[in-house]
């Protein structure tokens, strides 16, 4: 019921419940959540409502008497919402959802103001009783929340430039591995099929060549098998689904998905491009010939990248788990983007690995890095049901990441990669919380060696 709710929203209602308990009550009025509002006083509301006569222990002493004569006969240890109460969360549910914003204490308190208004007599009378110019707080009630819903949160770490390009630096992602294997058997193809430039077509055929790999075994569970692909490639008679933009030595759209590829590889922990994560570039590009293909298939893109992802997951890698980690702290704060400060709380959050590790024996906790982080960014106000995106200095983190773990030999992108990432990204908003919190780069660089040392003995 209240996955929308803010946490300030959630603490209003928290107190709403507590009231009502304390009392006895076995329902939650309206009274009890404008007391809720009330007693929130780090919430502008409380202080709107303050502002315009309110006072808040004068205001319980009302709602205790007023329901004084069922606050002895009820003891229920589950406290259920008055009609009117569900009324009141129902309205500030579709006020916010109008905007498609997370349901904030001002969408609470105008639902209460809006809804004295229409029915709540009683309820009105409160607000007059108590010198509330309800009309003058409607009016505010609204700007803000049209501020709000207006407001530009452009995280710092997001870039704006517009001739950032990773075409010059692309090559050198795939110059070893299963992506190289893949790509090499790709670009023999081009002189039999009297084609120079490498499409999705071609590289997903490539794909599917290798019989033992797993993605292939699922493509061809999914009907999709090497045979059956290339009859409906001969079937294609021109290559315009490749071509978008400029000729280069990939198609656009094989170019696209081979980068998409490595994204994917990334923020799944991965240190190499693997078949996976190119059949997932393709699902995620969505053009080209080879998605087409696909299309003719029948195949869901969603229940594919499940299928994919599935047995990824159940190897736990510590990257795929700190990254989550990271864009469930960006939402709780109602953000969507995760930038390099989120990744650190997934860090912290993790608690397992070595960078957890550096990080508690630096004497730093995920309360105080939450508290820091939100000094830095301030909580958002408004969130957009979109996809949650990495920022700029997050990518390069990811990036930095990715190619230390490749210098080591590694499959897999460690959280002692991440965090040695951090250190090296000086103005990330990561690197400004642990400065707030006394941490410097030299110690937690020695602190990734020791532990790394201690592994290494003990081996």
């Amino acid at each position: 019921m209240f996955e929308r709710f803010t946490e300030k929203a959630i603490n209003i209602i928290s107190l709403a419940q507590k009231e009502a308990a304390d009392s006895h009550t076995y329902k939650i009025y309206p009274e009890h959540i404008l007391l809720g509002v009330l007693e929130s006083k780090s919430n502008i509301c409380s202080r709107l409502l303050a502002y315009g006569g309110m006072n808040t222990e004068k205001y319980k002493e009302y709602v205790l008497k007023k329901y004084s004569d069922v606050s002895h006969r009820f003891k229920h240890t589950n406290i259920a919402f008055s009609e009117g109460s569900q009324k009141v969360i129902k309205l500030a549910s579709e006020l916010a959802k109008k905007k498609n914003s997370y349901i904030m204490s001002e969408h609470l308190l105008i639902a209460l103001v809006l809804t004295a208004e229409k029915s709540d007599k009683e309820l009105l009378k409160d607000f007059q009783d108590n010198n509330v110019d309800i009309l003058k707080l409607k009016q505010t009630l609204l700007k803000l929340i049209e501020k709000n819903n207006k407001k530009n949160e452009i995280h710092p770490e997001v870039e704006r430039r517009s001739d950032k390009s990773p075409y010059s630096t692309v090559q050198s992602i795939f110059k070893d591995g299963d992506a190289k294997e893949i790509l090499d058997r790709a670009v023999a193809k081009l002189t039999a099929s009297h084609y120079e430039i490498l499409g999705t077509e071609q590289i997903v055929q490539s794909v599917l060549e290798d019989s033992n790999s797993d993605v292939t075994k699922l493509l061809n569970e999914s009907g999709i098998n090497l045979e059956n692909y290339c009859s409906k490639l001969n079937e294609v008679s021109s290559r315009q689904a490749e071509f978008e933009e400029k000729q280069i030595i990939f198609t656009p759209n094989a170019f696209k998905t081979m980068l998409l590829a490595f994204e994917t590889a990334k923020e799944l922990g991965s240190a190499n491009v693997k078949p996976e994560h190119i059949i997932l570039g393709i699902l995620k590009a969505k053009s080209g010939i080879a998605y087409n293909i696909f299309k003719e298939f029948n195949i869901n893109d969603d229940n594919l990248a499940h299928k994919i992802i599935k047995p990824i997951e159940k190897q736990m890698p510590e990257t795929l788990t700190i990254l989550r980690l990271a864009k469930r702290e960006a939402q709780s704060m109602n953000r969507n983007i995760v930038g390099s400060e989120f990744i650190l709380l997934g860090l912290i959050g993790e608690g397992a690995g070595i960078g957890a590790r550096v990080l508690s024996q630096l004497g730093i906790t995920i309360k105080d890095a939450r508290i820091e982080v939100e000094k830095v960014l301030g909580y958002g106000n408004s969130y957009s049901f979109g996809e949650v995106v990495f920022s700029d200095r997050a990518k390069k983190i990811l990036e930095i990441a990715w190619e230390k773990a490749q210098k080591h030999k590694n499959t897999k992108i460690a959280s002692e990669n991440l965090l040695w990432a951090i250190t090296q990204t000086p103005d990330s908003v990561a690197m400004q919380v642990l400065s707030n919190l006394g941490v410097d780069v030299l110690e937690i660089n020695q602190g990734i060696l020791k532990e790394l040392e201690i592994i290494k003995n003990n081996d």
